[in-house]
Parts: C-alpha cells; structure tokens; sequence
C-alpha cells in the first residue's frame, strides 16, 4: 500500500501499473492481486487506511458542534470539524499527510471513474453529514448553495495541502502555509464568510 500510494501521489493513478507497484514494493503482482484483487481494489484499501479514522473523527467533532446553541458559533465549530483531521496529522494515521493529500488532490483531477467511485464510497457520507448539518445552522439556503460553496472549500483545503509555500511566496514571509493553525483559522473564515454571504 504504501509504495503504490507514493507512485501514484507522484505519478496519478492511470499511469501507474501493477508491475511497477510490485517492483517498488519488492513482491510479485499476483501478491497484490491476492490481497486487494486490483488495482482499484488497492486504490480503495489505501483510502480506507487514512479516511476512515479522519472521517470518525470528524463526525465526533461535528456531533460536538451540533451541541452549541448559539448559530454562528456552532457553524463555525461544524465547519472546524470537518477541517481540523485533514490538517491535525503528518502521520499515516488520522489525515494521512502531505503525500496521501497530493494522492487525494491528483486523484480528483483525474477524472477516472474507477477513482470517482472510490471518493464517493470513502467520503459521501461525511460530506452529507457536513451539508446536513450546516443546513441545519442556515435553514434559509438552498442546499445547492451549501454544495458548491463546500465543494469550493475541497479545493481550497487540497490546494492548500499540496502548495502551502504559495501562501509564504505571496505573502512575502508574513504568512505560512505550513502552519496548521493558520491555515485551519483561515479556511474556517472564508468558508464561514462564503455560507453567509
């Protein structure tokens, strides 16, 4: 898993074959196929190993935001939640880090129906629960809106992710993309500033 997931956060995943999965791994493809059945199958196993443990957080973390009374506060603190486990992890665990993040922003820009499928399956569910729940806090706009303007959010966090020196270029080193905090302060502002505009 983990070396097909570095050659297709480098490579996408059209251009990568079994064979050269196998080769990096230093197995043979028919134990690829054993364990995941293809290559799709492995795409999919390697989403699961870094989405299911951000998604189950960021459902807890939005269950918590539900909870504030007050509107503003609480859809800020839903559209926190659903930020905060794509940022809060380097590591292979809740998140993934920079690289499954490249993978994710590489694997959107594809267009592979294979690759659609495998979103779909890994994130729906929790992107449902973010536009449920932020309908829940503006009842008056359309859900076609909350949509788009998280969808918009999706590819300002993956930009984000995969390009942050941008931010200390532009900002001639008085921001930093690499600051989690801040970047997380920030995406949460513009999102919040978009749902209500």
């Amino acid at each position: 898993m983990e070396a097909a997931e570095a050659l297709f956060s480098q490579q996408g995943f059209r251009a990568v074959s079994m064979r050269q999965i196998a080769s990096a791994a230093g197995v043979q493809v028919g134990s690829i196929t054993y364990h995941f059945e293809s290559k799709d199958g492995l795409l999919l196993s390697i989403y699961r190993h870094h989405c299911v443990p951000m998604n189950e957080r960021r459902i807890e973390l939005m269950r918590e935001a539900e909870r504030i009374e007050n509107t503003n506060q609480r859809l800020e603190a839903i559209v926190r939640a659903f930020v905060l486990p794509a940022l809060s992890s380097n590591s292979d665990l809740v998140g993934g880090g920079a690289r499954f993040a490249r993978l994710r922003a590489k694997m959107s820009a594809e267009g592979n129906e294979a690759v659609r499928e495998v979103i779909a399956t890994t994130f729906d569910d929790t992107s449902h629960a973010l536009i449920d729940a932020i309908g829940r806090c503006l009842p008056d706009l359309a859900r076609e809106v909350i949509v788009w303007r998280c969808h918009f959010l999706l590819g300002a966090l993956y930009y984000t992710l995969i390009n942050p020196e941008r931010v200390d270029r532009l900002s001639r080193g008085d921001a930093h993309g690499n600051d989690p905090e801040e970047v997380l302060d920030q995406l949460v502002a513009a999102t919040v500033g978009a749902l209500k505009a």
